[in-house]
């Protein structure tokens, strides 16, 4: 078990680093629609071929993790992908850390933390019976199939529906991530038995399967929008719906005294709540838009109005007229309209 922590945190590290490189091969590729093509067009991007590299060496690490460790220990371990993420940006030089940025980190890092003190899960089977297998991907199906739904049914054209799509999206392939996570742990049982064991046991090609499908899935939601819409689905509902699988199918045990309980309640809080945050960053915004875009949308604020102090509103400061309908963040996307970035002042920018 000790071992399969460390393990955990280099997969958490690849797969942020398969999130950034996949995004930034992805931005351009706005998929309103299952695509099934999207994947060959996207493998002709020499960085998202480097984002699907990291991603292998990630999925290494966590069939190495799960073979020494509970699935749902190793799992919320994963959640510090995003933490990876802002990191990244960090260095990249995107703009200035946000005091809110540090606390949402901080209580990512001491969520997860508690979490794993609180709950200590340990325990349960190598291998769960069938019928919970069929009942566990039926309810994950029909979960992924309402999700796409929702998703491709949202008005194509509303500014905002891209925003709201990578939503629905990332939270699809949170859910169905967190049940590839559960076949990996029945596959890496079989680790060490052999190439007979490994190549006769279903787990090997429903595993090449259900991930071909939500690496399509997780295509698809860093196409649809920002990174901030669908990391939270990434980084949330992955490692919740793993560790719920670990006590469905596998019997794991965590503890469940009532003061163990309060603090694993606290520890979600904590971790939900920096997740929130910390995808909302300005990092990330200025990321999947320009830094032009993201100034833009600090001066239509009053407070830039009044720093600038020349009586004049944000709206004609910036170039943007007063409209009767609010201005969305995704309606100063100028990567996807292809315009110039309008002349920003120096007290905004």
């Amino acid at each position: 078990m000790d071992i399969a922590i460390p393990l955990a945190v280099a997969g958490s590290l690849c797969t942020a680093t398969s999130s950034m490189c996949q995004r930034r091969g992805a931005r351009s590729s706005e998929a309103t629609r299952v695509d099934l093509w999207l994947i060959v067009r996207l493998a002709r991007r020499p960085i998202w071929l480097a984002g699907l590299a990291s991603q292998i060496l990630g999925f290494a690490f966590q069939v190495t993790a799960l073979h020494y460790g509970a699935l749902a220990l190793v799992q919320p371990v994963f959640a510090l992908e995003l933490l990876f993420v802002f990191a990244y940006m960090t260095v990249l030089g995107a703009g200035r850390v946000k005091r809110r940025d540090w606390l949402a980190a901080a209580a990512m890092t001491a969520g997860l933390g508690l979490l794993l003190l609180a709950a200590s899960p340990s325990g349960g089977r190598p291998h769960a019976p069938a019928f919970l297998w069929w009942l566990a991907g039926l309810i994950t199906l029909a979960a992924v199939l309402a999700g796409l739904a929702v998703a491709f049914g949202l008005h194509r054209r509303s500014p905002a529906s891209a925003r709201r799509r990578a939503a629905v999206l990332g939270a699809v392939t949170g859910i169905a991530w967190g049940f590839v996570a559960a076949v990996i742990k029945e596959f890496s049982s079989r680790l060490g038995q052999g190439p007979g064991p490994i190549m006769g046991n279903w787990s090997l090609y429903v595993l090449i399967g259900a991930g071909a499908a939500t690496l399509l899935l997780a295509s698809h939601a860093l196409a649809a929008g920002p990174l901030a819409a669908s990391q939270p689905g990434f980084t949330i509902l992955d490692p919740l719906t793993a560790g719920l699988l670990g006590l469905f199918l596998f019997g794991e045990h965590i503890q469940t005294a009532p003061l163990d309980l309060a603090a694993e309640a606290l520890a979600l809080t904590l971790l939900a709540g920096g997740v929130l945050t910390l995808s909302h960053s300005s990092l990330l915004a200025i990321e999947d838009g320009s830094p032009a875009a993201a100034a833009d949308w600090r001066c239509l604020s009053a407070d830039c109005s009044a720093a600038v102090g020349d009586g004049r509103g944000p709206g004609e400061r910036t170039g943007f007229q007063s409209h009767p309908r609010s201005v969305r963040g995704d309606d100063l996307d100028l990567d996807r309209t292809g315009s110039s970035p309008p002349e920003i002042p120096a007290a905004c920018g």
